[in-house]
């Protein structure tokens, strides 16, 4: 009988297959705070053992997930690994009715949030918002986080669940809404929700029309005027005050409106209108608070011209 090879002895495994042409690359996840909280909600809630997130950012660096979704609060994403594609799924629970309408009540009463939002900017105090409500935006226990790979590793989470968190963590950076829709919410609604609750309604409930011939038609009382009390205020009138700071984040109102059908430039309105935007309220601010004009720095003195002395000559 032969002796048995070393290769019999030991399986041979396939080289790992490249990363899909497809995949997501992500170089540096976590640059904006809210980006690395939830960078820090994996590492910290699913307490992942160290060598598996760290396999898992190199999967993410190399660009090995793909196929990524994100629809009512479930993220799906492929992530290629030495055999076939794994399906990952990421799942956390919806907040309820009632822990947005508190949370929306809470912003609404700072223009900031709304101001930070539409610059696509995560306010810093989210979280004061959603603790009224006893709620929390980012997942704090292994609860909030439902996740499930069908590769062969049973570690929790295993690096291809790892990959795609930090995948999300760079989604985040860019588009801080998503954080609202893993939570139920879409941009639109976030929006339209702070706007109601700024004008004192609700997004989600709209008042019911009246009945025809049951509307009574407005009446304005008058009273009696005299020559002396014409121009006299009916009540005192509310002290006013003003506030000249300047505001949280810049061209906000650009970003909301776009770009009109009409505008025929190569550069974006909002690349070419925000610096004269934000140079024209530099200017009010200065001449409302009746600060002094700056004074442009004025030019540095011309060098000395050297004359030259004409050599007289003798005769």
């Amino acid at each position: 009988m032969s002796p048995r090879r070393f290769e019999d002895r030991f399986p041979q495994y396939s080289p790992k297959k490249p990363p899909p042409a497809q995949g997501i690359k992500v170089n540096k996840p976590g640059t904006t705070w809210w980006g690395q909280r939830w960078i820090e909600a994996l590492e910290r809630v699913l307490r992942g053992d160290s060598g598996r997130l760290a396999r898992g950012r190199t999967y993410a660096r190399a660009g090995r997930a793909h196929d990524l979704s994100i629809k009512s609060g479930k993220v799906k994403a492929k992530v290629t690994g030495s055999r076939d594609p794994y399906s990952i799924t990421i799942e956390l629970p919806q907040l309820s009715d009632l822990v947005w309408q508190a949370a929306n009540a809470f912003m609404a009463e700072k223009a900031e949030f709304s101001a930070l939002l539409l610059n696509d900017e995560m306010p810093r105090q989210i979280d004061e918002a959603f603790q009224a409500a006893n709620a929390s935006l980012f997942p704090k226990t292994r609860a909030d986080l439902k996740t499930s790979c069908d590769c062969p590793d049973y570690g929790d989470p295993c690096k291809h669940i790892a990959a795609v968190h930090y995948v999300l963590g760079d989604a985040l950076d860019r588009d801080p809404f998503l954080l609202f829709e893993l939570r139920g919410r879409t941009r639109a609604q976030v929006l339209d929700a702070l706007r109601a609750a700024r004008r004192g309604g609700s997004a989600d409930h709209e008042a019911a029309p009246a009945s025809p011939g049951t509307e009574k038609p407005p009446s304005v009382t008058l009273g009696k005027l005299t020559r002396k009390s014409y121009d006299a205020a009916p009540a005192p009138l509310p002290a006013l005050s003003f506030s000249f700071e300047p505001p949280p984040a810049h061209a906000s109102v650009l970003r909301q409106l776009g770009a009109p059908t009409s505008w025929n430039r190569e550069a974006p309105p909002l690349e070419t209108l925000a610096p004269l935007v934000q140079t024209a309220a530099a200017a009010a601010r200065r001449l409302a608070l009746s600060d002094p004009e700056p004074t442009p720095p004025s030019p540095p003195p011309p060098p000395p011209v050297k004359s030259r002395a004409k050599r007289r000559t003798k005769r």
